[in-house]
């Protein structure tokens, strides 16, 4: 197997050469990642060295990169960004006790995107169903979206589905506020489900539906195809163009550390969910040149509210509770009597709805909205309104639709 090295400067260049040709690989070049200790000009390593790691991978086309560097050239941050570079070039990164290997992503046939995100709560169906909705307004889409909860088989939902709908879903078992049923109750689009369990550290699922999904999808013979990623694990699809979404809530250090630099890498545009700081757009830029967009999440009900005693139930956190009442009662016109931030949360969730004094249960389709939510309502009379989350903010559509390049325009 073909393979480039990289090496540094703290190692005594015999031992380095010596390595390379013990290894059980064809070693075409090495980058010098850093380092001068033992480095006294002239070093031998048996094989040229490149200046950049990327033009090096261009020039030299090996099927793998070695790490045989170490402390304190490259520590952990730095070799997870050294990780993240390479799998975004489509190649395995290597060393003494590690390997990364790029996800694969099968070719597809259609013009397609992909919304993924940097993990779970970042807002990312939010942004697939707003992106759905722009996109189908002179397109015939389909968005086939992944999740922990999804169908044993891909199931088609071509029509929006009613409260009864999901009722009869919970029942029977099923995750009734899976991505796939939010997305088609709320968008209006035609969507496949899909399921996977676990998901790697670069977002490869351990095992989905996806392809089987996306062949369905096919099917149809639609202008685009949407694929949605489920939390940091991303569809297992090459498609055209990636979005990716992360919010101002996680750390800078995690947005763009680790292999969620090689998610950067591999998109072409960042959502940041609740605004960004100047640090985080910094870090951004550190990893790529890409165009990002600071929006801001509020509930939109799908039905008027104004005038009505409301209690809204979403999975945002404490902080923005205050917020986000404000802006149903400033908004829409509701009195808010209660938000609650357990919809992820049942035994909590089941003990605040017993103090709830609403005729409204607002809600967001997800977690337990259908089996805790919608089941209580019912029992209590009250009326029941799902919420979307609408992106406020930003040139959002703007930078959206520049996505659509050839081919996806076509």
């Amino acid at each position: 197997m073909r393979a480039l090295a990289v090496i540094d400067g703290e190692h005594y260049a015999p031992v380095v050469r010596d390595a390379l040709a013990e290894l059980p690989y064809d070693f075409v070049g090495a980058w010098l990642a850093g380092g001068s200790e033992k480095l006294v000009g002239g070093e031998d390593y048996g094989v040229p060295l490149v200046a950049e790691i990327e033009a090096g991978i261009a020039e030299l086309d090996p099927e793998i990169v070695v790490d045989l560097s170490d402390e304190p050239v490259l520590g952990p941050r730095e070799r997870f960004r050294l990780a993240s570079r390479v799998l975004a070039l489509g190649l395995p990164y290597v060393g003494p006790d590690f390997r990364f290997d790029p996800p694969e992503l099968a070719p597809y046939p259609l013009p397609s995107l992909a919304v993924i995100g940097t993990g779970k709560r970042v807002g990312k169906t939010a942004v697939t169903g707003h992106l759905a909705r722009l996109l189908a307004r002179d397109r015939d889409l389909v968005v086939v979206a992944m999740g922990r909860g999804g169908p044993p088989d891909p199931e088609l939902a071509q029509v929006q589905p009613t409260l009864e709908r999901l009722l009869e879903l919970s029942r029977a078992g099923r995750h009734a506020a899976s991505d796939y049923l939010e997305t088609a109750a709320l968008a209006g689009v035609v969507t496949i489900g899909c399921r996977r369990a676990g998901g790697g550290l670069a977002g490869a699922p351990g095992e989905s539906n996806v392809l089987e999904g996306a062949a369905l999808a096919a099917e149809r013979e639609p202008d685009l195809v949407l694929f949605d990623g489920s939390g940091a694990a991303i569809p297992p699809i090459d498609v055209d163009a990636r979005v990716l979404v992360t919010s101002s809530a996680q750390p800078v250090e995690v947005v763009t550390g680790y292999l969620n630099a090689y998610r950067i890498l591999i998109s072409d545009l960042v959502v940041v969910t609740g605004g960004a700081s100047e640090p985080l757009l910094e870090a951004i830029g550190q990893v790529k040149d890409v165009p990002v967009v600071p929006v801001e999440l509020r509930p939109r009900p799908v039905e008027p509210i104004a005038g009505r005693r409301v209690a809204y139930f979403t999975t945002a956190p404490a902080a923005v509770h205050e917020t986000l009442a404000g802006h149903l009662e400033e908004r829409h016109g509701a009195e808010v009597m209660h938000v609650s931030g357990n919809l992820a949360r049942r035994e909590a969730l089941r003990a605040e709805l017993e103090q709830v004094d609403a005729d409204v249960y607002l809600v967001e389709i997800k977690a337990a909205a259908i089996d805790v939510v919608a089941e209580t309502a019912l029992e209590r009379g009250r009326e029941l309104v799902f919420a979307d989350n609408e992106l406020i903010g930003g040139n959002i559509d703007e930078q959206m639709l520049a996505l659509l390049k050839e081919p996806v325009a076509q």
